[in-house]
This record gives C-alpha cells, sequence and structure tokens, in this order.
C-alpha cells in the first residue's frame, strides 16, 4: 500500500532538485524521515538515520546545534546531509559474510563446529 506523498517545499525541495534524477527517492526518504516530526530536534532526528557518531559529527561539521530544527537547514545543509546520510546507506556493515544468513551462527553459543567442553564430575 503506497502512503500519499507529501510535496517538500523549501530549501528541501530545492535540495532535491539539484540532485540527479535517480537519486530523488532516496532523498525523499531521508527527508520524510527528518521532517517526520516538524518539532522534534534535529540530533534526535539524526539518530535513526546516521549511525554511531555520525550525526554528530556531520552537525558539528555544519555549525549546527542538537537541538536546531529540521525547517532551519538551508539547501547546501540538506545536500551535505544527503551526501553523509548516502555514503553511510552504501557502506557495506559488520556482519555475516555474503551468501549466508545473519543473526547468531549457532544455536550453543559456540563458533560454528565447535563444541562445548564436557563436563566431567
Amino acid at each position: 500500500m503506497s502512503r500519499p506523498h507529501r510535496a517538500l517545499d523549501g530549501a528541501p525541495a530545492t535540495a532535491r532538485d539539484d540532485l540527479p534524477t535517480e537519486d530523488a527517492a532516496a532523498f525523499d526518504r531521508l527527508a520524510a524521515a527528518v521532517l517526520a516530526k516538524p518539532g522534534a530536534a534535529l540530533g534526535a532526528a539524526l539518530r535513526s538515520q546516521l549511525p554511531g557518531t555520525a550525526g554528530i559529527r556531520w552537525l558539528r561539521q555544519e555549525g549546527l546545534s542538537p537541538t536546531t530544527r529540521a525547517a532551519a537547514l538551508t539547501a547546501a545543509q540538506w545536500r551535505s546531509l544527503y551526501d553523509c546520510w548516502r555514503s553511510r546507506q552504501a557502506a557495506p556493515t559488520a556482519g555475516a559474510p555474503a551468501g549466508r544468513g545473519g543473526g547468531r551462527p549457532s544455536a550453543h553459543g559456540h563458533a560454528p563446529g565447535a563444541k562445548a567442553v564436557p563436563r566431567w564430575y
């Protein structure tokens, strides 16, 4: 089921217009997540979008406080945020090797193929 598309206006729309068409949908996802709660502080919104300390680093790089509202961002800051977010999305993550399922590798808590030490009492 598709959700109604909320049109961007102002600085986010300007930043989106400067992107290549293939990046527009990804920018819309980021903007929707950041603008989901208009009164929320940007630091809290970025915590869910940028892993680890990337959000705080981006705020510091742009000279912004974590309490800044998303509506205060300029088009250049939106573009910078998108570039930072996109670089994090494309980066490989730690976890299971390709071709193998994620999650716990063994149900008994040891490395695959390892056996618990027998207990002789």
